[in-house]
């Protein structure tokens, strides 16, 4: 999906159409907060100021470009996991076994459209760990930008778990919704501390 214009992209978002929606929102969004981590490092590579650290940056260059590709493609994945949930929402419930069949499908397509956007958090979060690292030791000049980043990382990761949340709420099998509802929770917990203490630190510098 992001292989189009950002304003095609975003017609569709626009649109009736299910597919793209909030889980694939926040996929994109928080691969544009990855993108910003990767322009932080690439101001800072090269400067001689930044001499000392600059193995430490490229390595975190590296590792965010992975994750910010490893987001697009969430974007794309997400409307995927969605499609066969779309199609168990019109089977039939008229008999006993139709109901049976349906539950069956249902509850495995729940899981699949849960899976996604939990990867989606968790993604998300490992780019804040990167970007904590560019805030401290990037380029002063592009501070702002790692505020920024972080951002758009905590949207993207609290509206992943909405997707999360909408799914496990159906499903029959409640230990195993609770497991993934426990998991996106702590997701949600360790990334706010991290994002209060990188925005809170870039605001600092930059005011």
């Amino acid at each position: 999906m992001l292989e189009r214009k950002t304003t095609e992209f975003l017609e569709e978002l626009s649109s009736k159409a299910p597919v793209p929606g909030g889980g694939g929102a926040s996929a994109a969004v928080g691969a544009f907060g990855a993108a910003l981590g990767m322009m932080v490092a690439n101001l800072t590579v090269g400067k001689k100021k930044y001499a000392e650290v600059e193995e430490e940056i490229l390595d975190a260059r590296e590792e965010m470009e992975k994750l910010r590709d490893r987001l697009v493609l969430l974007t794309d994945r997400d409307a995927q996991a969605f499609e066969p949930l779309s199609k168990a929402y019109g089977l039939p419930k008229n008999t006993e076994e139709e109901k049976a069949a349906r539950e069956q499908v249902m509850e495995s397509a729940l899981y699949e459209a849960s899976v996604v956007p939990m990867e989606i958090m968790e993604t998300v979060l490992s780019s804040m760990d990167l970007l904590e690292v560019l805030g401290e030791k990037g380029s002063t000049l592009a501070r702002s930008d790692v505020g920024v980043g972080i951002l758009f990382a905590q949207a993207a990761l609290e509206g992943a778990s909405l997707n999360v949340f909408i799914n496990t709420r159906l499903m029959k099998d409640r230990i195993r919704a609770e497991e993934l509802n426990a998991r996106a929770e702590e997701l949600i917990r360790t990334g706010r501390e991290k994002k209060e203490r990188i925005y809170n630190s870039v605001l600092q510098s930059v005011k």
